[in-house]
């Protein structure tokens, strides 16, 4: 029987890198650490004063008319992902049963439009901006929502893990 201490400790050694990240330490801090998530719907109404014009993007503005008021917020979200995509990063958020109706009804009443995220991944003022303003080219009926963010892949973290313990604090309280 032939035998290679080599490949072995090669195997260990790839055994252990993976469990690194499952078995490391954590800080208080992470846990405590929330984001906010606010999506609006854009707005046709030329009616003074029923909403307010955003500018989303920094690199490439795009400016959008919202509603006065979010239809979904992170009290709707049970978990949220950093997902890779071919062109880099997105964010995917999932949302508890009235927020999966609420994203069903407006993305199937309004196609053309634009969903305009909001997020907030501290307690500064300096993070936080309009991530997104993605087209509804159909109804989503799942309640996940998947967009690319305006923010660094270490913001984008920050909101996905903000969301997912804010998801968790809203869960227990439940």
């Amino acid at each position: 029987m032939n035998f290679c201490p080599l490949r072995f400790n090669l195997y260990l050694l790839l055994l252990a890198v993976a469990w690194l990240p499952v078995t490391g330490c954590k800080t208080g801090k992470s846990d405590k650490h929330v984001a906010a998530l606010r999506i609006y719907m854009e707005s046709q109404a030329q009616v003074p004063g029923s909403g307010e014009t955003v500018s989303v993007l920094r690199a490439d503005p795009v400016l959008v008319k919202i509603g006065g008021e979010p239809i979904l917020t992170e009290a709707n979200v049970t978990a949220a992902a950093l997902i890779e995509t071919p062109g880099g990063y997105a964010v995917e958020v999932k949302f508890d049963e009235t927020g999966m109706w609420i994203l069903e009804q407006y993305t199937s009443a309004n196609p053309g439009r634009h969903l305009v995220i909001f997020g907030q991944w501290s307690d500064k003022a300096k993070d936080s901006r309009w991530l997104a303003a993605p087209i509804i080219t159909r109804r989503i009926a799942i309640g996940v929502l998947s967009f690319t963010p305006d923010a660094s892949r270490q913001e984008a973290l920050q909101l996905v893990t903000g969301l997912n313990n804010m998801a968790k604090k809203i869960a227990k309280g439940k």
